[in-house]
């Protein structure tokens, strides 16, 4: 077996790791989460309430939860290796570029006519909070009651909830012309979430509702295309689009259920040692109409490496967020009842990214990146970590 043949073969293998085995009896992550918030114990005097501020609660996380893992960006469709036909050389084709390009931004080059690259990328997160309210140290609150003359409250409901992803994706591009490239994606995630729901009345606990769930499969998969339309020197413009199609499973929050296209325009500009690449594209027919955007800056270590700095952010016009709505308690004269609920509103997202790409051999990349989230909106983790391999044919 040659050496193509045997890193080919191990990042197969990797991708078997998180292919589900057979579904055991277990309830799915939206049921789990239902559970959760749902099961409650505090009177309130008004069950119709109760009952619709929890199912907007749980609606407004699923959502979340389904951008942040149904949407999960995929690495650029351009190759670290791309390549144009050099006329002073007889048409033989060359690198067309110093860099490796980054990771998430796309940049106006094209892989190059018949031309093919794979590769495959692991990201692990844990998120912490969700608009702005701790998930994991029990903070979440959910219901209280509280005497209207005081400032805390004499009975709580809160909640304490881990949610961790992990998601390998696998990806691969095809060079169909110099100008034209396609390509696709598909995401295999494993997700967990383990969570318990605690009852505080006067200083004494009561646990009353623990969960722990886990899903894995197939994501939704992701189809794309990019033209390069115009190129003048070293800076070039293309035009691109993505369909995100309902391959995975929605009770899982593992899909979306829904087909989302997305067109995106594409600048790039470089220098020798330098390239500055961005992005920005609108997202229709997916859980939410999507604006995002991108910039990156990748800069020539040496000749083996490209050191990467990246923004990306995104702004869903309708994903909702968590409030607190506070009310007097019909059925108990002088008592106020606080229930966590969620209204309908827009949600910005902003992320920072740094890492490297190391060319080891040949044309086999390893690369390695770092994020951090930059706001509190939605549903967030602080820290985030990716590592791939891209392997690309033809030079």
């Amino acid at each position: 077996m040659s050496r193509t043949h045997l890193h080919l073969a191990t990042i197969v293998l990797g991708a078997a790791v998180l292919v589900p085995a057979p579904a055991s009896a277990q309830a799915t992550i939206t049921d789990a989460l239902s559970f959760l918030l749902t099961n409650r114990s505090i009177p309130t005097g008004d069950p119709t309430g109760d009952v619709e501020a929890a199912a907007a609660a749980r609606d407004t996380m699923s959502t979340l939860l389904k951008v942040e893992l149904a949407t999960l960006p995929v690495n650029a469709s351009a190759s670290g290796f791309t390549y144009r036909m050099d006329p002073a050389l007889g048409g033989v084709p060359v690198r067309s570029t110093a860099t490796f390009g980054a990771f998430v931004t796309e940049r106006a080059l094209t892989l190059g006519g018949r031309h093919l690259s794979f590769a495959a990328t692991f990201q692990t997160v844990s998120f912490d909070s969700i608009d702005g309210r701790r998930l994991r140290d029990g903070s979440l609150r959910a219901t209280a009651s509280r005497l209207s003359a005081d400032a805390d409250p004499f009975d709580a409901e809160t909640i304490a909830m881990r949610i961790h992803a992990d998601t390998m994706t696998l990806s691969a591009n095809f060079g169909i012309t110099d100008r034209l490239d396609l390509g696709g994606a598909l995401p295999i995630e494993r997700l967990t979430l383990s969570g318990e729901r605690v009852d505080t009345y006067r200083g004494t606990q009561l646990t009353q509702a623990t969960v722990d769930a886990s899903a894995s499969g197939a994501g939704d998969a992701l189809v794309r295309g990019k033209f390069h339309v115009w190129q003048r020197g070293t800076t070039g413009i293309s035009a691109g689009a993505d369909a995100r199609l309902p391959t995975g499973s929605a009770e899982n929050l593992l899909g979306t259920d829904r087909t989302t296209i997305k067109p995106r325009l594409i600048v790039s500009t470089e220098n020798s040692h330098v390239a500055l690449d961005s992005n920005v594209g609108y997202g229709i027919g997916g859980i939410s109409d999507e604006l995002d955007y991108a910039a990156a800056l990748t800069t020539v270590g040496s000749s083996a490496f490209t050191i990467v700095g990246e923004f990306s952010g995104r702004r869903l016009t309708s994903a909702g967020r968590l409030v607190d709505v506070t009310a007097p308690n019909p059925r108990q004269p002088g008592v106020q009842t606080t229930r966590l609920s969620a209204v309908t509103s827009a949600t910005n997202r902003a992320i920072a990214t740094a890492g490297v790409k190391w060319n080891v051999r040949a044309t086999w990349l390893i690369t390695a990146n770092v994020s951090r989230s930059l706001g509190t909106a939605g549903l967030t983790a602080k820290w985030m970590s990716m590592v791939g391999a891209e392997y690309a044919f033809g030079e």
